[in-house]
């Protein structure tokens, strides 16, 4: 099992990758951010794909969809933004945020090495 810190240095290792973080949404609050920069602040991303989780969770809710979020992606025209929510033990309302730089990244590659990371971190 992994802590945050190795959990998101795995995740800054995938291919492409802008940045990362581990996000609480029921705070917004991101718990360790890796990456990102002067043009794209994780902590102002973190708070705001929590907004994304809340939302669709409430769908879910109102439409009686009986099933689990495994990941909510994101496409720009340059980016991929994959949100990945953890299910392990001890992870109840947390979730793996991804910055992908679209050119560089094997989108489905880094949704598998997302998944690996997020099965193994331990909270």
């Amino acid at each position: 099992m992994a802590n945050t810190e190795t959990s998101l240095k795995e995740a800054a290792q995938i291919e492409g990758t802008i940045g990362a973080a581990l996000v609480d949404y029921t705070s917004g609050m991101a718990l360790g951010v890796i990456g990102g920069g002067k043009d794209f602040d994780l902590t102002v991303a973190a708070a705001g794909n929590t907004d994304v989780v809340r939302a669709k969770v409430r769908t879910m809710e109102m439409l009686g969809v009986q099933d689990e979020i495994e990941d909510i992606l994101i496409t720009l025209g340059g980016q991929y933004h994959l949100i990945r929510l953890l299910k392990s033990r001890g992870s109840n309302g947390l979730f793996l945020y991804l910055a992908l730089d679209k050119s560089r990244a094997n989108l489905a590659m880094a949704r598998h090495q997302l998944k690996r990371i997020g099965d193994e971190l331990e909270i």
